[in-house]
Protein backbone atom coordinates (compact mmCIF):
# COMPACT_ATOMS: atom_id res chain seq x y z
CA UNK A 1 0.00 0.00 0.00
CA UNK A 2 2.52 2.28 0.92
CA UNK A 3 4.29 1.99 -3.05
CA UNK A 4 0.59 2.90 -4.24
CA UNK A 5 0.51 6.56 -2.16
CA UNK A 6 3.80 6.89 -2.72
CA UNK A 7 3.11 6.79 -6.73
CA UNK A 8 0.10 9.01 -6.03
CA UNK A 9 1.58 11.11 -4.01
CA UNK A 10 4.30 12.21 -6.08
CA UNK A 11 2.69 11.53 -9.34
CA UNK A 12 -0.07 14.57 -8.13
CA UNK A 13 3.29 16.27 -7.48
CA UNK A 14 4.25 15.92 -10.88
CA UNK A 15 1.23 17.48 -12.80
CA UNK A 16 0.07 20.17 -9.95
CA UNK A 17 3.70 21.47 -9.37
CA UNK A 18 4.11 24.38 -11.69
CA UNK A 19 6.94 26.81 -11.40
CA UNK A 20 10.22 24.67 -10.81
CA UNK A 21 11.77 22.14 -8.14
CA UNK A 22 10.70 25.01 -5.28
CA UNK A 23 7.18 24.78 -6.23
CA UNK A 24 7.03 21.14 -5.04
CA UNK A 25 7.28 22.56 -1.18
CA UNK A 26 3.79 23.02 -0.59
CA UNK A 27 3.17 19.09 -1.46
CA UNK A 28 5.92 18.05 0.37
CA UNK A 29 4.89 19.77 2.97
CA UNK A 30 1.27 18.18 2.97
CA UNK A 31 3.23 14.82 2.42
CA UNK A 32 4.67 14.87 5.51
CA UNK A 33 1.80 16.35 7.73
CA UNK A 34 -0.51 13.42 6.32
CA UNK A 35 2.14 10.11 6.13
CA UNK A 36 4.44 10.71 8.37
CA UNK A 37 6.93 9.74 5.91
CA UNK A 38 9.58 11.89 6.66
CA UNK A 39 9.32 15.18 9.46
CA UNK A 40 9.21 18.66 8.57
CA UNK A 41 12.41 18.97 10.08
CA UNK A 42 13.88 16.20 7.39
CA UNK A 43 11.83 18.56 4.79
CA UNK A 44 14.43 21.10 5.68
CA UNK A 45 17.26 19.24 5.17
CA UNK A 46 15.94 17.42 1.96
CA UNK A 47 16.06 21.46 0.37
CA UNK A 48 19.14 22.00 1.91
CA UNK A 49 20.57 18.31 0.27
CA UNK A 50 18.43 19.04 -3.09
CA UNK A 51 19.29 22.24 -3.17
CA UNK A 52 23.51 21.92 -3.46
CA UNK A 53 23.19 18.37 -5.51
CA UNK A 54 23.19 18.82 -9.33
CA UNK A 55 19.77 18.47 -11.08
CA UNK A 56 16.50 19.46 -11.03
CA UNK A 57 15.62 20.47 -7.27
CA UNK A 58 11.85 18.38 -7.26
CA UNK A 59 13.32 15.40 -8.32
CA UNK A 60 16.42 15.20 -6.02
CA UNK A 61 13.82 16.07 -3.57
CA UNK A 62 11.64 13.06 -4.42
CA UNK A 63 14.18 10.55 -4.52
CA UNK A 64 15.40 11.46 -1.11
CA UNK A 65 11.61 11.82 0.42
CA UNK A 66 11.69 8.34 -1.46
CA UNK A 67 14.54 7.10 0.35
CA UNK A 68 13.62 8.44 3.90
CA UNK A 69 10.13 6.59 2.55
CA UNK A 70 11.29 3.18 2.69
CA UNK A 71 14.50 2.90 0.63
CA UNK A 72 16.18 2.69 -2.53
CA UNK A 73 12.69 0.96 -3.94
CA UNK A 74 10.95 4.15 -2.79
CA UNK A 75 13.58 6.43 -3.98
CA UNK A 76 12.94 4.99 -7.74
CA UNK A 77 9.23 4.90 -7.77
CA UNK A 78 9.42 8.62 -5.96
CA UNK A 79 11.46 9.39 -8.81
CA UNK A 80 9.98 7.88 -11.56
CA UNK A 81 6.55 9.08 -10.18
CA UNK A 82 7.76 12.68 -10.51
CA UNK A 83 9.05 12.49 -13.72
CA UNK A 84 6.49 10.73 -15.84
CA UNK A 85 4.02 13.15 -16.24
CA UNK A 86 6.04 15.52 -17.38
CA UNK A 87 7.51 13.32 -19.76
CA UNK A 88 3.93 12.84 -20.69
CA UNK A 89 2.75 16.51 -21.22
CA UNK A 90 6.04 16.97 -22.90
CA UNK A 91 5.26 14.98 -25.63
CA UNK A 92 1.46 15.73 -25.90
CA UNK A 93 2.46 19.55 -25.76
CA UNK A 94 5.21 19.66 -27.93
CA UNK A 95 2.76 18.48 -31.00
CA UNK A 96 0.58 21.45 -30.30
CA UNK A 97 3.36 23.71 -29.43
CA UNK A 98 3.17 25.41 -33.09
CA UNK A 99 -0.66 25.87 -32.87
CA UNK A 100 -1.30 27.34 -29.63
CA UNK A 101 2.04 29.24 -28.65
CA UNK A 102 -0.07 32.69 -29.18
CA UNK A 103 -3.31 31.35 -27.95
CA UNK A 104 -4.46 34.03 -25.71
CA UNK A 105 -6.23 31.76 -22.88
CA UNK A 106 -3.07 29.49 -22.84
CA UNK A 107 -1.24 32.82 -22.13
CA UNK A 108 -3.59 33.68 -19.41
CA UNK A 109 -3.61 30.49 -18.03
CA UNK A 110 0.26 30.63 -17.67
CA UNK A 111 0.17 34.22 -16.59
CA UNK A 112 -2.13 33.24 -13.61
CA UNK A 113 -0.24 30.42 -12.59
CA UNK A 114 3.07 32.09 -11.65
CA UNK A 115 1.21 34.25 -8.59
CA UNK A 116 0.04 31.28 -7.30
CA UNK A 117 3.45 29.14 -7.54
CA UNK A 118 4.57 32.38 -5.66
CA UNK A 119 2.01 32.36 -2.94
CA UNK A 120 2.74 28.39 -2.34
CA UNK A 121 5.97 28.47 -1.81
CA UNK A 122 6.34 31.62 0.53
CA UNK A 123 3.31 29.89 2.39
CA UNK A 124 5.97 26.35 2.85
CA UNK A 125 8.66 29.03 3.09
CA UNK A 126 7.02 30.59 6.52
CA UNK A 127 6.61 27.14 7.62
CA UNK A 128 9.75 25.84 6.97
CA UNK A 129 11.47 28.76 8.79
CA UNK A 130 9.03 28.84 11.86
CA UNK A 131 10.16 25.24 11.98
CA UNK A 132 13.36 25.56 11.62
CA UNK A 133 15.05 28.45 13.96
CA UNK A 134 14.33 26.73 17.17
CA UNK A 135 16.79 28.61 19.46
CA UNK A 136 19.30 31.67 19.56
CA UNK A 137 21.54 30.15 16.91
CA UNK A 138 19.44 29.98 14.27
CA UNK A 139 18.02 33.22 14.67
CA UNK A 140 22.14 34.22 14.99
CA UNK A 141 21.78 32.64 11.34
CA UNK A 142 19.13 33.64 9.68
CA UNK A 143 19.22 37.26 10.43
CA UNK A 144 22.07 38.33 8.62
CA UNK A 145 21.34 35.82 5.73
CA UNK A 146 18.40 37.42 5.49
CA UNK A 147 19.50 41.26 5.35
CA UNK A 148 22.09 39.87 2.75
CA UNK A 149 19.14 38.20 1.11
CA UNK A 150 17.31 41.82 0.74
CA UNK A 151 20.19 44.10 0.05
CA UNK A 152 19.57 43.65 -3.43
CA UNK A 153 22.47 41.49 -4.72
CA UNK A 154 22.01 38.16 -6.59
CA UNK A 155 23.47 35.27 -5.19
CA UNK A 156 22.81 31.36 -5.85
CA UNK A 157 20.76 29.39 -3.15
CA UNK A 158 24.52 27.75 -2.93
CA UNK A 159 26.20 30.59 -1.94
CA UNK A 160 23.31 30.98 0.93
CA UNK A 161 23.38 27.24 1.97
CA UNK A 162 26.80 27.22 2.30
CA UNK A 163 27.25 30.46 4.11
CA UNK A 164 24.67 29.18 6.78
CA UNK A 165 26.60 26.29 6.84
CA UNK A 166 29.93 27.38 7.41
CA UNK A 167 28.42 30.17 10.13
CA UNK A 168 26.16 26.86 12.12
CA UNK A 169 29.65 25.04 12.15
CA UNK A 170 30.96 28.19 13.50
CA UNK A 171 28.58 28.71 16.27
CA UNK A 172 28.47 25.24 16.88
CA UNK A 173 32.45 25.21 17.11
CA UNK A 174 32.82 28.53 19.51
CA UNK A 175 30.05 27.17 21.70
CA UNK A 176 30.86 23.80 22.28
CA UNK A 177 34.74 24.33 23.16
CA UNK A 178 33.81 27.23 25.86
Amino acid sequence: MIYFDLFKEFFKIGILSFGGGYATLPFLYHIADQYHWYSINELTQMLAIASITPGPVGINMATYAGMKTHGISTAILATVSIILPSLFLVIAISKLLRKFSDNFYVKSAIYGLKPASCALISAVAIRLIKSSITNIYGIIIFLPLLFLFMSGKKHSPVFYLVLSGLAGLFLSFVFKTQ
